[in-house]
């Protein structure tokens, strides 16, 4: 038996093995990103909570995976994506939460324009209206958002910034007149 060659084919395999579990963790990361990036809703798509079409309203909307669900849950309203995410019995790990820069998307028809809602600014309390009235105008620039609030009246908040309180839905549909 040569202790070399053993030495050396064990190193060889050693080796490989390592390589291939680095190529598994790459491309489980590439598949996790590629989970994790923002779609545009369709016309079809409904909100998760009430099953109002996205496409009909005006205003910031909102989208949210959990870990080990693919499936988008849309929000046809940044108040109900935030008051998802603030509950206090909300327990299932969180993949990925955005919302739509309105510095950036059409107020009556926003389309793209995603960033991350829990690194985003929002506005609470302005005279702008989304699917359920008053909502949470979303950007992701603070001075963007503090224009916002000086046109449209409210207060620029950071997501760290706001409470369950601030966004509770209580009461929200009872006022919708469209529904």
């Amino acid at each position: 038996m040569n202790i070399k060659h053993d030495h050396s084919r064990r190193r060889l395999l050693c080796g490989c093995a390592g390589l291939a579990a680095l190529g598994l963790v790459a491309c489980s990361r590439k598949d996790d990103s590629a989970g994790n990036a923002p779609q545009d809703f369709s016309a079809q798509a409904s909100c998760s909570l009430d099953g109002m079409l996205l496409a009909e309203y005006p205003g910031p909307k909102g989208q949210l995976r959990y870990v080990g669900d693919q499936q988008t849950q849309w929000f046809c309203d940044t108040v109900e994506l935030l008051s998802t995410l603030l509950r206090p019995e909300q327990v299932r790990a969180l993949q990925s939460a955005y919302v739509q820069d309105m510095a950036q998307a059409d107020w009556e028809q926003p389309r793209g324009h995603w960033i991350d809602a829990r690194s985003a600014f929002f506005v609470l309390g302005s005279k702008r209206r989304g699917s359920m009235g008053p909502t949470a105008a979303s950007f992701a620039d603070e001075a963007a958002a503090k224009v916002f609030a000086q046109q449209w009246g409210g207060k620029a908040l950071r997501y760290a910034e706001i409470k369950p309180e601030m966004v509770d839905l209580s009461g929200g549909a009872l006022h919708d007149t469209r529904m």
